[in-house]
């Protein structure tokens, strides 16, 4: 794990989320990790601004993509997985434990028996602790649930792309309220990670600029168990637990969690179109 990957990040400033494009410095071979679909709410009209951003990007450099990895199913934004594949090729990946996912909003969505539980809408599904390869560089994909069931951290090289498990130290932790979260859960998986080498980095999956500060994207293990608000070393499991069991209590819904999870959990796909040629998302009334 000692080769250092080439990363490029792209933010979209809607959904305050990074995605990456992580290359294989012996290799044009790179993988894409949680793109974003321009997804408008009040019109419903989607556009493919931030994913044409990293199109350009590999296209320009001769990139070769063999993975779009999903870190998990998103609920602050909807993936351009699909369009990416359209225009790139490589396969879309996500941790196995999505079916979970998909059992749970599969049935709050009341998605019929022609949405498939079994997370075949996805190319590919990783497996806890499972290795693979972009281009010649080693990566393994480690399940850190807690925020959802099939939330993974993927070690590429000397750097982990956690996704939403853990925050900037000064931003803390993720969420662990959604269907299937759990705060005990994401605890241990968070320490799990924190057990990793403390030289390594640390890619973030959003940041929201906490104090006014600018945003970022980069942390270390060593910075987190040092400093992070809600799990540094000093932490214990009860505490942080109580912590963010109170603190969930006070959070509204993600903005765009009732689009994103409905098209995110089909693997970036939009639902089939009605009889009249429309595609439709569901809005249900006092579920969640």
């Amino acid at each position: 794990m000692g080769i250092t990957p080439v990363v490029k990040k792209f933010f979209d400033q809607d959904t305050n989320t990074f995605s990456y494009v992580v290359k294989d410095p012996n290799t044009n071979s790179c993988a894409i990790i949680d793109s974003v679909l321009n997804f408008d709410a009040p019109s419903g009209r989607t556009s493919f601004e931030a994913a044409d951003e990293i199109i350009n990007y590999v296209t320009s450099n001769s990139l070769m993509v063999e993975w779009i990895i999903e870190t998990h199913v998103h609920a602050d934004h909807l993936s351009a997985a699909p369009y990416l594949k359209s225009k790139l090729g490589g396969k879309i990946a996500i941790g196995e434990n999505v079916t979970i996912v998909q059992n749970v909003f599969g049935k709050a969505f009341n998605a019929g028996t022609d949405f498939a539980l079994d997370g075949s809408q996805f190319d590919y599904l990783f497996k806890d602790n499972e290795t693979y390869k972009i281009g010649d560089m080693d990566a393994v994909a480690i399940a850190t649930p807690g925020h959802t069931p099939a939330c993974m951290t993927h070690i590429i090289g000397n750097s982990a792309f956690v996704g939403d498990t853990i925050f900037m130290p000064d931003q803390g932790t993720a969420r662990a309220d959604f269907p299937g979260g759990d705060a005990k859960i994401l605890f241990k998986s968070i320490k799990k990670l924190l057990s990793l080498p403390p030289e390594m980095t640390l890619y973030m999956c959003h940041d929201y600029g906490p104090n006014g500060r600018d945003i970022e994207y980069l942390s270390t293990i060593a910075d987190e168990r040092a400093s992070n608000i809600h799990v540094n070393d000093a932490i214990s499991e009860d505490e942080f637990v109580a912590m963010r069991r109170a603190r969930d209590e006070t959070l509204g819904m993600p903005r765009l969690i009732l689009p994103s999870v409905q098209v995110n959990m089909r693997a970036g796909n939009f639902p089939k179109p009605d009889d009249n040629g429309t595609v439709y998302l569901k809005l249900p009334v006092n579920l969640f």
